[in-house]
């Protein structure tokens, strides 16, 4: 334990940190990571540890370079390679047989291991400075809100961790798109994240988009709880939920629109324009931001099917699961 996180921008400091075995967390376009070095066993379970994360939950590793995957997995679909040379790097988890170089701990026992490429040029200038991958979830308390900026992290994990590499405010703000093969060579969607299906489609034809699981899932973020404020959090038509609603004690998650009759501080316009890359980028903290204003309930509104509004629903559901 640490008297207090510090935040800074200083990449030396991070790399010693990460190569002597520490945990560092780290900027992304998606959210922040809890990275460690993916190689070392001991240094993994400072995140299990950090997070309070079950051991059954998998780990995503971070390359510099997607030329590197062939040192830490058996081979690359080409499917899944045509999707790594359009769209890496960026938002997207490739999930790949692994090689014995990476334990079992990061993969929770699977033979397979998710593996992705960062777009923030930090990050991938910190990688640059390694020789090894970065084994980093979410640098948040298990199953609660994804932090989008260094403060968050601070706020969140507290004295848990020595050093936050500081990149500024995510870009995208929900997790990476989870990628793999199902049993019949498809392309198969195994969480829905920062890259939406369309894009997917439009390069490798039609894929399967597969549910959360309760249990054992085989690929990170696929636990059907997560992402949950401590307020309950309900989804539904709000003009309904409203109703009778004390509006100092009820928040509201919407797209575009304020509400009457809450009261405005307690509540959140994801994108008054309507622009889905800002909602998404908005929710999470949005969230964070309702479960510190001393309120009863959430309400929140799902949005049209489509684009990244298919990740923004499912944080929403998998948010509001516990209620």
């Amino acid at each position: 334990m640490y008297e207090n996180a510090f935040i800074g921008h200083n990449l030396d400091i991070a790399a010693s940190l990460l190569k002597k075995g520490e945990a560092v967390a780290i900027p992304t376009e998606t959210v922040y990571g809890l990275a460690a070095n993916a190689l070392d066993t001991r240094a993994v379970a400072r995140i299990y540890h950090i997070k309070q994360r079950p051991s059954f939950d998998p780990l995503i590793i971070h390359l510099y370079d997607f030329d590197r995957v062939h040192e830490y997995v058996e081979a690359v679909p080409e499917p899944l390679r045509k999707l790594a040379e359009r769209f890496t790097p960026g938002p997207i988890t490739f999930l790949l047989k692994k090689k014995d170089i990476i334990p079992d701990l990061v993969t929770s026992g699977s033979s397979f291991v998710a593996v992705r490429i960062p777009a923030h040029p930090i990050t991938r200038e910190l990688l640059s400075k390694l020789d090894f991958p970065l084994a980093a979830p979410s640098a948040n308390p298990f199953g609660y809100i994804s932090p989008t900026t260094a403060q968050h992290v601070a706020d969140q994990l507290g004295s848990k961790v020595y050093y936050i590499l500081d990149g500024g405010p995510c870009e995208v703000g929900v997790e990476s798109t989870i990628v793999g093969m199902d049993e019949k060579g498809d392309v198969e969607i195994l969480r829905k994240g920062g890259l939406s299906v369309e894009n997917i489609e439009d390069c490798v034809g039609k894929v399967n988009v597969r549910e959360v699981s309760t249990s054992n899932p085989e690929a990170p973020g696929m636990l059907i709880s997560h992402y949950a404020p401590k307020v309950p959090l309900i989804l539904g038509d709000l003009n309904k939920l409203i109703i009778g609603a004390n509006p100092e004690k009820t928040g509201v998650i919407t797209l575009r629109n304020f509400l009457p009759h809450i009261t405005t501080k307690h509540q959140v316009v994801l994108s008054p324009s309507g622009n889905y890359m800002d909602a998404a980028r908005n929710l999470f903290a949005g969230m964070r931001y309702l479960d510190h204003c001393d309120l009863d309930v959430i309400y929140a509104e799902l949005l049209p099917e489509t684009d990244l509004g298919v990740a923004i629903n499912d944080r929403l559901r998998r948010a509001a699961s516990k209620s």
